[in-house]
């Protein structure tokens, strides 16, 4: 018989360990890469044909865009669980997969391919939080993420601004685009690995009794 809870956790369990994957990847193909200037070039570069050894960069985001997608399957599971709306679950599991395939494309395609910003895909997953909130603004004992996921949007959006030059234009220039991009990157991928820990916490917990947690 099928455990959809069970099935949830492992899930997310691969969102846990998804970012980890493509910090791994960055810092070793980064250390790889001779002369690599973190503050003027993009990380899609340690995957570009100016890297020495291209592959570990785009082989570890491709594995982080497929456990990104098993992801979001377990999120849409776990929003069917707790809220028993299919449409909720949908939509914050498509925001995944979609996430997912951009990444996948994008290491397929290594910069400067122009195939490659198929990646901005993956943009679309600052809206998961948002998503997610809505779906589980009737959930018990979420607190902790709901906090988290309202934080990680606000996050999100300010760095969207000024990065798009919308506020502050010149706050992001040719000499710390790479600081900037790797912030928001930290960001984007890395809340998938706390809000995928603290909904299977909290799928585990969620048959004993409550706290404000």
């Amino acid at each position: 018989m099928f455990d959809i809870d069970r099935a949830a956790r492992v899930l997310l369990t691969v969102g846990v360990a998804a970012p980890v994957v493509a910090l791994v990847a960055v810092l070793i193909a980064a250390a790889a890469y001779a002369g690599f200037d973190h503050a003027r070039q993009y990380l899609s570069e340690l995957g570009g044909a100016t890297a020495a050894h291209p592959w570990i960069f785009n082989a570890g985001v491709l594995t982080a865009g497929v456990m990104t997608g098993f992801a979001g399957l377990g999120f849409g599971l776990a929003v069917v669980i707790l809220t028993r709306s299919p449409v909720s679950a949908i939509a914050v599991g498509l925001l995944f997969v979609l996430a997912g395939i951009g990444l996948v494309v994008s290491s397929l395609y290594a910069w400067p391919d122009p195939r490659h910003m198929a990646i901005n895909l993956g943009l679309g997953i600052q809206l998961a939080p948002a998503f997610l909130l809505v779906a589980l603004r009737n959930a018990d004992r979420f607190l902790r993420l709901k906090q988290f996921l309202f934080l990680v949007f606000i996050a999100m959006a300010v760095l969207t601004v000024v990065t798009k030059h919308l506020v502050f234009p010149g706050t992001v220039n040719d000499f710390n685009v790479g600081y900037w991009e790797r912030a928001f990157a930290i960001v984007l991928v890395g809340w998938v690995g706390v809000a995928a820990h603290l909904l299977k916490r909290g799928l585990a917990d969620r048959k004993t009794p409550l706290d404000d947690g």
